[in-house]
């Protein structure tokens, strides 16, 4: 079970060194959207340099709804190597936030996906400070970063006008999701027998599983979703991104998966590299701009 911790953080929190990356011109940690349990939630920034195209690309860090903390500046790496994910996001002229949720075994589901709602306000609301497009923010992440991406190209919404808070008032959609092997139905994992232990953000109580589970909340308004997933994934099996495609269908809403044959939780190697490429090919399809002029606005 440990192994599949590991897995579960998967192969976009992996860091391969090799050969060339561009230095990186603005990176800002830290930045707080909420706080809970006298802690702050935080999330970091990576703009990219004169080829930005005002788009962004929201990473969820989240394995088994653990959120983990890293600098910055050791993911989004200055030294010439090969780009990772994460820098290959950058240098296509998105901007990169790494958003972090109140982590496991503290907090469950449900406040992970309270969390990276609130997240998502609170990035469009300051989107001019950060030079984005409020209409064209994308989501990705894996296991249960993919979950919360799913979370957030199902659920979103476009405020609350009669809101608590002014963040309320601010939608919480986003316009492209790309998952990594996401579970879609946490009523198959809530309070399980033996994954509780290792996993402890599903025990809640279970009337809360149908209100974080994706495959329940899809509509036709859905956000255009990547599900990558391999064949042979015992954690997760693949019938999670096969029924949540067969929902987007019904639903007459955008969505394609790419079948890794042969793959378990998570792969690398030639398989990664596939995976890395059609999660940037799905944003640059989504979410660049679409006229020469929009483009130039963004500049």
């Amino acid at each position: 079970m440990t192994r599949r911790l590991v897995l579960l953080l998967g192969p976009l929190l992996c860091l391969p060194p090799s050969a060339s990356a561009e230095e990186w011109r603005s990176i800002t940690p830290d930045v707080i959207y909420g706080h809970k349990a006298g802690m702050a939630l935080t999330y970091d920034v990576v703009r990219p340099g004169q080829n930005a195209n005002g788009a962004a690309v929201l990473f969820m860090v989240s394995g088994g709804w653990v959120s983990t903390w890293m600098p910055p500046e050791s993911v989004v790496r200055a030294e010439k190597r090969a780009l990772n994910l994460f820098e290959k996001i950058v240098d296509r002229g998105y901007t990169l936030i790494l958003v972090r949720h109140g982590s496991s075994p503290w907090f469950k589901v449900p406040d992970a996906v309270s969390d990276v709602r609130t997240a998502i306000r609170h990035i469009r609301r300051n989107a001019g400070k950060w030079n984005i497009d409020p209409a064209r923010i994308g989501v990705c992440g894996g296991s249960a970063g993919g979950h919360l991406s799913l979370i957030l190209g199902t659920m979103g919404d476009d405020g609350q006008p009669d809101g608590k808070s002014e963040l309320d008032k601010v939608s919480s959609r986003v316009q492209a999701v790309a998952a990594y092997f996401p579970p879609t139905d946490i009523r198959e994992y809530v309070n399980h027998k033996t994954l509780s232990a290792q996993f402890p953000a599903i025990v809640f109580p279970a009337d809360q599983a149908p209100g974080v589970s994706p495959l329940l909340a899809v509509s036709s308004d859905d956000a255009p979703t990547l599900l990558i997933h391999g064949d042979k994934d015992e954690l997760v099996p693949i019938s999670h991104s096969e029924r949540f495609l067969d929902a987007m269908k019904q639903a007459n809403a955008t969505c394609e998966l790419l079948v890794m044959p042969g793959a378990a939780h998570g792969f690398p190697g030639e398989q990664g590299q596939q995976a890395e490429s059609a999660l940037l090919d799905w944003f640059d399809k989504h979410l660049k701009p679409t006229t020469p002029s929009e483009k130039t606005s963004q500049q």
